[in-house]
């Protein structure tokens, strides 16, 4: 290796390389962007084909690629896609035991070189500077700069990528520390959250708002399978409370003080899902700076909940089955398997068997967790509730926001009543919430505050055409109807309301406990 003049000046371009490899100890937030910055610059700088980063994982004792920028050919990156390789082996291998830098000029050449990654990733690498990456904890990898595009690499080069090395190093260091403390944080926040939902969170039937023969059905299946570890399916409409019906089903078994752990299968992309039910390995992709459990694994000896299952891309739906079948998962990345033990609880807005045979959803999967369905009424076909659901959030509100009590008019109760509701009990209790700001410190919630939606449905005429009601039940719902209003308008007067009626003050009690009728 030639010798340098010390002395010798840096040119723009390279003092320009220092001060932002130096700037990118701050930007460890953004990790991968900072090393494909840095990465960029040494192609630029030192005139390159490529440019790569690979940490070493001394328990496993492998070198595995975290970076790599390598000459585009036909618009593609050619990249290396997670390469892990021995640590005994090629350049880096020496560089590990020696713990000096090492130049190249024709790897055809030298012994040390290892073909396999170049003949695994269709890259010809002709020469070559290889760094190790130095912390005072000792050797945590090595940076490459790849094929001199122009005459050869230099003494001074390698020089200068020394000197750039301790501070790369530096920045990979920090964002491990980083990424470690905030994996950490995580943790115990999710540790956090579960301690709390078993403590103040304990879910009972009683706190499923439903008296209707509808829900009563829901009940009898509860009781069945409360005190069992079966796989459940809960199907029903959006904001119809699904998740309610799984943590009620969690917290009153046998599982209740085990983990309950929860993720909406739609909300994340499949890459994104697969490494959040099953974990990832460190180095398993870009920025996986630490190992990762899966939420599988958070879940062992407990419940796990996959909310709108049918959403799940067909690939995951293949690997959830096989967790499920052979009670082991394997972190992305990652090569050994992981026994986990847990009760799967599901849940879809979709006919899934119907799903099943449309093909948008695996018959196999669907057999798996179709064990013991529930499926949950529309608020529409359970009418006969409205009115404990709208007291409840009315109380629950009240509660929250520390104002007086508030209580629905009869008038306002019965509009609710009219309403299709196609959002159900969420799209209800934003009603109330909303009815509730409006109304300020009234204690009174009237018509007026509901939104036109609500109002609008009470101006529709029953006709005959319209109606499969017989006489008599549209008869029953206009003298309800009456009550109702009489009493609005007299601001539950009985006696005035009886009047206006034309009826005797204990006739209208009568009516008034026959429609079930709160003022």
């Amino acid at each position: 290796m030639e010798k340098i003049n010390q002395e010798v000046l840096f040119t723009k371009e390279e003092l320009t390389l220092l001060y932002e490899a130096s700037a990118s100890i701050h930007a460890i937030r953004d990790f991968d962007g900072m090393l494909k910055s840095i990465l960029g610059k040494i192609k630029t700088v030192f005139r390159t084909e490529g440019a790569s980063i690979a940490l070493h994982d001394a328990d496993r004792k492998e070198f595995y690629f975290i970076r790599t920028l390598e000459e585009e050919r036909n618009g593609k990156h050619a990249g290396m896609k997670e390469m892990r390789f021995s640590d005994h082996l090629g350049v880096a291998g020496w560089v590990l035991r020696e713990n000096r830098p090492v130049l190249i000029q024709d790897t055809s050449k030298d012994d040390r070189f290892f073909k396999g990654i170049d003949l695994q990733e269709s890259f010809v690498t002709k020469s070559m500077i290889c760094l190790p990456l130095r912390t005072r904890k000792g050797l945590i990898g090595v940076i490459y700069a790849l094929n001199k595009l122009e005459g050869e690499f230099t003494a001074r080069e390698t020089r200068l990528l020394e000197i750039l090395s301790g501070t790369i190093a530096i920045s990979i260091e920090n964002a491990r520390l980083y990424g470690e403390l905030k994996d950490h944080a995580s943790s115990l926040e999710q540790e956090n959250l579960r301690l709390k939902s078993q403590v103040q969170n304990r879910f009972n039937l009683q706190g499923i708002i439903g008296s209707g023969p509808a829900m009563r059905r829901v009940f009898a299946l509860l009781d069945k399978v409360i005190d069992t570890t079966t796989s459940v399916l809960i199907q029903g409409e959006t904001g119809t409370g699904k998740e309610l019906i799984a943590r009620a089903v969690h917290y009153n078994g046998c599982l209740k003080e085990k983990p309950f752990v929860a993720e909406n299968c739609g909300a994340l992309s499949e890459n994104l899902l697969e490494s959040e039910l099953f974990g990832h390995v460190k180095g398993a992709f870009t920025g996986a700076i630490t190992n990762k459990k899966g939420l599988f694994e958070l879940a062992h000896g407990g419940t796990i909940f996959l909310d709108e299952i049918s959403e799940m891309p067909v690939a995951m739906q293949v690997k959830l089955l096989r967790v499920l079948q052979e009670g082991q998962v394997r972190r992305v990345g990652g090569t050994q398997y992981i026994n986990v033990d847990v009760r799967l609880i599901a849940s879809t807005n979709r006919d899934l068997e119907e799903e099943a045979k449309k093909g948008n959803f695996r018959e196999d999967l669907f057999y798996r967790v179709n064990v013991f369905p529930i499926t949950l009424p529309p608020l529409r076909e359970r009418r006969e509730d409205i009115s404990l659901l709208a007291a409840h959030f009315l109380k629950k509100l009240t509660k929250k926001q520390k104002r007086p009590s508030a209580r629905l008019t009869p008038r306002a109760l019965n509009l609710l009543s009219q309403y299709d509701w196609p959002g159900n009990v969420r799209e209800l209790q934003n009603e109330i919430q909303r009815a509730m700001t409006l109304a300020g410190r009234d204690k009174e919630i009237r018509e007026k505050f509901l939104s036109e939606k609500i109002n609008a449905s009470s101006r529709s005429r029953i006709s005959i055409q319209e109606t499969e009601c017989t006489l008599q039940e549209v008869t029953q719902q206009i003298e309800q109807q009456m009550v109702v209003e009489a009493l609005e308008k007299t601001g539950g007067n009985r006696s005035q309301a009886a009047r206006i009626l034309g009826l005797t003050r204990q006739g209208l009690l009568n009516k008034i406990a026959r429609y079930q009728i709160e003022l």
